[in-house]
């Protein structure tokens, strides 16, 4: 018997320390996300053994316990289709005046390039969301993902269905008003959002034009993983700044031995010529206001390895990294909204970029988030609801209402 009371006491102090994840006091609900990270850490878990093993990549565990999730339902018209050969699934909202053109929107899911779907349970519920409160047609790209495929991929099949639907013939297809279209993305999603809306401003080629960008917590940069918000949120759920750097070598498809090297700058210490003209462009001590800056020092080794630049060259392809664009490009760009959460490693990512739009003479709404954390967007609804998440959401559409 008293073996078994050691045994129960030992166990349920290792279930214990697995679980408790120290948290700051002014997240949203800490031991909900605690609880929800856990389950997201033993997924990853199962997954990393799975491929140990030899029986399947660690992405498609967690894909396959994604498309588990129920699926909501409701009055939105969806409709599967597939545009300049990228599949999408198209939602149409309903109630709106008869005979008058409705929005349109691009949304591009997040999940590192790897994960998630425009079927994923959250995504689903976003888009009808969006589809029903903005009585609009919301295009939800399902672009191609890790390991299957690398960048430029993701990029290319997000770029081509957004030029799809902004033909004249499809817009007019789907009854949308070619002057209030915009694109819109989370996390990896408005990365590639990000980078199509830079792309499509400067095509002469195309005559339709976006109206508006909503980046929503976005990852931009792949320089520098030490800025105040990596420092500040390395070990914050649920985005930790290993598995950041992580997909991001999985997305370029670059040697995944480099994670420690990047994670201290080696690949842009201060002997790298190759980064000078970049340098400014993500210069957190300029863009960033002293607030988010803190005490944190920049980490910039004087010296570092030259070679990971020329074996990654996608690290400097604005594709890739939309804060390295051109000023001449930013200016070109949409009016946009950038939503950020303080307990978030890609928090400067999204402020520096916003800055450096400002900059450009783009006008930028910023929607910051004191308790917020990566990825609350798609917590917004049941089974799983954060307080925030819920609020983030309403406001993010709320500002697509008065400015798509």
């Amino acid at each position: 018997m008293k073996l078994f009371c050691f045994a129960t006491l030992l166990l349920s102090l290792a279930l214990a320390y697995y679980v408790y994840t120290p948290m700051p006091e002014t997240i949203s609900e800490p031991w909900k996300l605690m609880i929800l990270d856990t389950a997201i850490r033993s997924m990853m878990h199962v997954g990393a053994l799975f491929q140990t093993l030899g029986i399947c990549h660690q992405v498609h565990v967690v894909r396959f316990v994604q498309q588990m999730q129920p699926m909501p339902s409701g009055d939105t018209k969806v409709q599967d289709s597939t545009f300049a050969g990228v599949q999408v699934r198209v939602y149409e909202g309903t109630g709106g005046e008869e005979g008058r053109l409705r929005r349109g929107m691009v949304y591009l899911h997040g999940g590192g390039w790897a994960l998630a779907s425009t079927k994923e349970r959250s995504y689903d519920h976003l888009c009808r969301k969006m589809a029903d409160e903005l009585k609009a047609v919301i295009v939800s790209v399902e672009y191609r993902l890790a390991p299957e495929v690398h960048f430029p991929k993701q990029y290319d099949d997000c770029l081509e269905a957004t030029k799809h639907f902004l033909t004249p013939e499809v817009l007019a297809l789907y009854s949308v008003d070619p002057a209030h279209v915009g694109i819109a993305g989370d996390s990896a999603g408005g990365n590639l959002a990000a980078a199509v809306a830079q792309q499509i401003s400067v095509d002469d080629t195309i005559s339709v034009k976006l109206r508006v960008q909503a980046l929503i917590y976005p990852v931009l940069q792949a320089l520098d993983f030490n800025t105040p918000s990596y420092q500040q949120n390395h070990n914050i759920p649920i985005l930790y700044r290993s598995s950041m750097v992580h997909f991001w070598l999985e997305y370029l498809d670059a040697d995944r031995t480099l994670i420690h090297t990047m994670l201290i700058n080696n690949h842009t210490a201060k002997d790298q010529k190759a980064l000078s003209k970049h340098r400014a462009k993500f210069d957190w001590t300029a863009l960033l206001s002293p607030e988010f800056q803190k005490n944190y020092k920049a980490v910039v080794p004087r010296k570092g390895s030259p070679k990971i630049l020329k074996k990654v060259p996608a690290l400097l392809d604005v594709r890739a990294a939309p804060l390295l664009a051109e000023e001449e490009v930013l200016q070109k760009t949409p009016q946009a909204y950038v939503l950020t959460c303080e307990h978030d490693v890609l928090r400067d990512d999204g402020m520096m970029y916003a800055r450096r739009l400002e900059q450009a003479g783009v006008k930028v709404t910023s929607d910051h988030y004191a308790d917020g954390f990566h990825g609350c967007l798609s917590f917004a609804s049941d089974p799983i609801k954060f307080s925030v998440g819920e609020r983030a959401l309403q406001n993010y559409i709320s500002w697509l209402n008065d400015n798509l």
